[in-house]
C-alpha cells in the first residue's frame, strides 16, 4: 500500500511532505502530545537510535496535534534533531487510522494512538504498529528495516554477531 500524502508544517514552520525523503526509510510515527513522559520517552529513544537508522538509511518524523511553537521547544530541549509535525486538526492523523477509541489508565476515550508506519524508499508502507507500547519499540523498527533490507522473512531472527565483531572482543588463536 503506497504511504498517504501529507503537508504540514515542521518544528521551523517549514511545509513538509513525504516526497522530499524519496529514497529513504521514513519511520513515520505519530504520538499523543509533547512533553509528556511516554512521548518524551519514545522521541529520545529515536534521537539515541539516530546513527543506527542513519546507517540503514532511515530518518524520523514525528506527528502529534501540538504546534510548531510547542514541537520547537520540545525538540530544542531534548536535542532530538528530527522532523516533527504538526497536525493540529489531526486530520493527516485520521487519515493513517492513528486516532481513535483507546483504553486509557481503564477509562476509554478517543485520542491519537501511539502508531508508526514504516515506509521503504518507493513510498509503499512496509509495516504499521497502532497502539505501540514504547519499552522495545525502537528495537523492533530497527529490525524491520534490516529484515526489509536484507530480504530476510519477518519471522526469521537476525543474524548474531560474531565475538570478534563486537566492540573490543579479539579473535584468539588456540
Amino acid at each position: 500500500m503506497k504511504a498517504k500524502p501529507l503537508s504540514l508544517p515542521d518544528q521551523n514552520g517549514n511545509v513538509r511532505t513525504l516526497p522530499e525523503f524519496a529514497g529513504k526509510y521514513v519511520v513515520l510515527y505519530f504520538y499523543p502530545k509533547d512533553f509528556t513522559s511516554g512521548c518524551t520517552t519514545e522521541a529520545c529513544d529515536f534521537r539515541d537510535a539516530a546513527g543506527a537508522l542513519r546507517e540503514l538509511g532511515a530518518v524520523v518524523v514525528g506527528v502529534s496535534k501540538d504546534t510548531v511553537t510547542s514541537h520547537g521547544k520540545f525538540d530544542a530541549k531534548h536535542q532530538l534533531g528530527f522532523t516533527l509535525l504538526s497536525d493540529t486538526d489531526l486530520a493527516v492523523t485520521r487519515r493513517y487510522g492513528a486516532f481513535g477509541t483507546k483504553n486509557m489508565y481503564g477509562k476509554v476515550v478517543e485520542g491519537v494512538k501511539r502508531s508508526t508506519f514504516l515506509i521503504g524508499p518507493d513510498g509503499e508502507v512496509i509495516k504499521e504498529w497502532i497502539g505501540v507500547k514504547v519499552p522495545g519499540h525502537v528495537t523492533s523498527v530497527l529490525a524491520e528495516i534490516e529484515r526489509h533490507r536484507t530480504g530476510r522473512e519477518a519471522d526469521a531472527p537476525p543474524p548474531k554477531p560474531s565475538k570478534a565483531s563486537k566492540p573490543g572482543a579479539t579473535k584468539t588463536k588456540r
